[in-house]
């Protein structure tokens, strides 16, 4: 029996056992012997049971106790296997596949490319043929037959989900159809080569895509320089909103920007077409002012919830009083309480703008706070602007509001309830 001294338990005495018998010997020898059986690997099998033999071994490793150099100028022995072990596992993972799933990928990776990239005229037709030649080189490795007559950039990316679908189909093994295999990981690198060496859009200057387009073709004779400038006019006038907007895009100067914004605004609703919306909505998303006014003048019922948004930002007042007027030109009546709120805003420079706006959307439902507005307000600006919303909405009760004031000490606001007055009068009846 024990006196309970000095004495290892059996969990103890096989720990100490398994660390004696990793030696930097044994693991050398290990590690020779894997890397041989490297070289002579024939299958993924083969290989398998390759890396669940170095899997052993670095757990070895792991609990080993191999002595620590006192010299910091001596190699760590445990540094030193774990630098072989790491290339011998690299080494391994280059004698696996190929498999077909790399072709696949490859393949997936080259129809999404093709499908998203914007080719140019000489581009698109390279891109076509490289998918008519894969899909043929497909066909004979797999001894099928894809159809490889494309014509445009959805049949190309067809024909590959073919192609894709075909060798899924297949269930390729990476012993037994090796040579099929090596073929399609071959015609796929070719593809996404040739895919990659295509001319896109983006390869261009700035000069020869606007050229490709076509945005020069209007010009004549021109007398403004540059000539983008020129072109920009003469396309306003013929109310080409897309070469505005190519420029808009292009043009990265703050000189062609500025002027490309202006062409829109002048337009107005001529310019809103989907795309000029989008745009400028992106721009308005950003507070970007210019392009809020635009939204304004082509009357885009698309921006009131994006500019709804806007219109309690009482610390940005100049951001206010453009979105408070472009909010009147759409006209859209859902942003008629958000905007008489703020009739009653402590910025004085700002309520007025609140109250045009309320006139230029014309619903009757902002009478009572514009006459509110125009009998109590302070600032005879506001009162001036109250007066002259409530003319804008021109009925009857509307007119009523303004004429039953009678007079005002400020000019601007009397001179308001003359004109609602002689309104009034003319209104019929049934007004």
């Amino acid at each position: 029996m024990s006196n309970g001294e000095d004495e290892e338990t059996p969990t103890d005495a096989e720990t100490d056992s398994d660390a004696e018998s990793v030696s930097e010997e044994s693991l050398i020898e290990r590690l020779d012997g894997a890397a041989q059986t490297i070289e002579d690997a024939e299958t993924e099998a083969d290989l398998d049971e390759i890396e669940a033999a170095l899997d052993a071994i670095e757990s070895d490793l792991e609990a080993s106790e191999l002595p620590v150099p006192d010299d910091e100028d001596e190699d760590d022995p445990n540094e030193t296997f774990e630098g072989r072990l790491s290339s011998l596992r690299d080494e391994l993972e280059s004698q696996r596949g190929p498999y077909a799933s790399d072709v696949i990928e490859t393949v997936e990776e080259v129809s999404e490319t093709v499908e998203e990239t914007r080719w140019t005229v000489a581009g698109e037709p390279d891109v076509l043929t490289a998918v008519e030649t894969f899909a043929t080189a497909a066909g004979e490795a797999l001894d099928d037959h894809f159809d490889p007559d494309v014509v445009d950039v959805d049949e190309a990316t067809n024909a590959l989900a073919d192609v894709v679908a075909t060798i899924n189909a297949a269930e390729l093994d990476a012993d037994e159809d090796t040579d099929t295999i090596e073929a399609l990981v071959e015609a796929a690198d070719e593809l996404a080569s040739a895919v990659d060496a295509a001319e896109e859009w983006d390869d261009l200057e700035t000069y020869e895509q606007l050229q490709a387009e076509g945005y020069y073709d209007v010009l004549g004779h021109y007398k403004d320089y540059p000539p983008e400038w020129s072109a920009l006019k003469e396309h306003e006038k013929r109310g080409n909103v897309d070469m505005i907007l190519l420029a808009l895009d292009s043009l990265q100067s703050d000189f062609m920007e500025r002027h490309c914004l202006e062409s829109l605004e002048r337009m107005g609703k001529r310019a809103a077409t989907d795309e000029a919306i989008e745009t400028m909505l992106q721009r308005a998303n950003k507070r970007d002012q210019f392009a809020i006014s635009i939204l304004g003048k082509m009357q885009a019922a698309e921006a009131v919830e994006t500019l709804i948004d806007y219109v309690d930002t009482d610390k940005n007042p100049g951001l206010q009083k453009v979105v408070f007027k472009a909010l009147g030109e759409i006209g859209d009546t859902d942003a008629t309480q958000p905007l008489a709120d703020k009739l009653i805003m402590e910025n004085d420079n700002v309520r007025p703008y609140a109250a045009r706006a309320l006139g230029l959307l014309g619903d009757t439902r902002a009478i009572a706070p514009l006459a509110d507005t125009l009998r109590t307000d302070e600032n005879p600006n506001v009162r001036a602007s109250a007066a002259w919303a409530l003319r804008q909405i021109g009925t009857k009760r509307a007119l009523e509001r303004v004429v039953d004031l009678e007079s005002d000490d400020a000019f601007v606001v009397d001179t308001e309830i003359q004109k609602a007055t002689k309104e009034l009068n003319a209104v019929a009846p049934s007004a």
